[in-house]
C-alpha cells in the first residue's frame, strides 16, 4: 500500500526533505511500522529528531494525524494505515 507522509515545521528543514513524500509499505503496517521505515531512509537526523526505533514512542513535543486525526486517538504507533492515508508529521507548537 501507499501513504503520502508530510512533513511540517522544522523537521521539514531537520530531514532536508520535501514536504511531502510517497512511501510504499506492506498491507495492514502500522504507524510504527511506518516510523521504523522512515527511521531507515532518513538515519539518524531522523532518530535524533523525531522516533528512534530503539524507543517505544516519538520523542516528546511530535505528533502524528492520519487523514486529519492524532494518532493518540486511533491507538498510537499501533494504529492500522490504509492505502491512500496522508500522514502528517508535525512538532507541538506551544506558546503563552
Amino acid at each position: 500500500m501507499k501513504v503520502t507522509v508530510e512533513y511540517m515545521g522544522y523537521i521539514k528543514q531537520t530531514l532536508k526533505a520535501e514536504q511531502t513524500e510517497a512511501v510504499t509499505l506492506a498491507a495492514n503496517s502500522t504507524v510504527g511500522d511506518l516510523l521504523i521505515l522512515l527511521a531507515e531512509r532518513h538515519g539518524d537526523l531522523f532518530k535524533k529528531a523525531v522516533f528512534d526505533p530503539k524507543e517505544t514512542e516519538m520523542k516528546p513535543h511530535h505528533i502524528l494525524a492520519i487523514n486529519g486525526i492524532l494518532t493518540n486517538q486511533l491507538g498510537d504507533l499501533k494504529a492500522k494505515l490504509c492505502d491512500g492515508d496522508h500522514v502528517i508529521v508535525m512538532p507541538v507548537v506551544t506558546g503563552g
